[in-house]
């Protein structure tokens, strides 16, 4: 697995090849075929081992909801400026936008260990549109500042980009949906 993590992230989706993590792993390629089928097996195992957003789920069950969305964004971020979490979260955004099949695995997983249990947390009316729309403006937040880069996001402190979005993510939890 940490084969398989290490090369989804240095190298993204398209470049990873079951021969190429089972050489980093020093194992006969068949074996990595027999455990995960395919690639796309292989992904979704790296995904689900010991996943960087178990930490944010942590933070949701510890956290008063009404001052819920300033840790949360906060954490977020340190998880994408920490090297390891953030390189894997990387991996996965350029994976998702790589191929459909792991977009559906992408997309499958924050359903299932993400958003559901965010809704439960926050156990507020359109629990899950709630954690949807917070879910979707946190992958904005990181794609734009992470992923593309775009200036001046990029660069902008990470507390003052807390404080200027956090009020956002807690009105997408708590707030009036309009």
């Amino acid at each position: 697995m940490r084969a398989a993590q290490q090369s989804f992230a240095e190298h993204g989706y398209t470049a990873t090849t079951i021969r190429g993590v089972a050489t980093a792993a020093d194992v006969d390629p068949a074996l990595v075929l027999q455990f995960f089928g395919s690639k796309d097996g292989l992904f979704d195992a790296a995904l689900r081992i010991d996943p960087p957003t178990r930490s944010l789920l942590t933070l949701v069950h510890d956290s008063d909801v009404e001052v819920l969305g300033e840790r949360l964004l906060r954490r977020y971020l340190e998880l994408w400026e920490t090297p390891d979490t953030g390189a894997r979260l990387l991996a996965v955004v350029r994976g998702s936008a790589a191929s459909p099949s792991a977009s559906a695995m992408v997309a499958a997983f924050m359903s299932e260990e993400v958003m559901l249990p965010l809704a439960r947390a926050i156990g507020a009316d359109h629990a899950e549109l709630r954690a949807n729309l917070t879910g979707a403006h946190l992958l904005g937040v990181a794609t734009a500042r992470y992923v593309l880069r775009v200036e001046p996001l990029a660069s902008l402190d990470r507390e003052r980009l807390v404080a200027i979005q956090a009020p956002v993510v807690q009105r997408h939890l708590t707030g009036d949906l309009g």
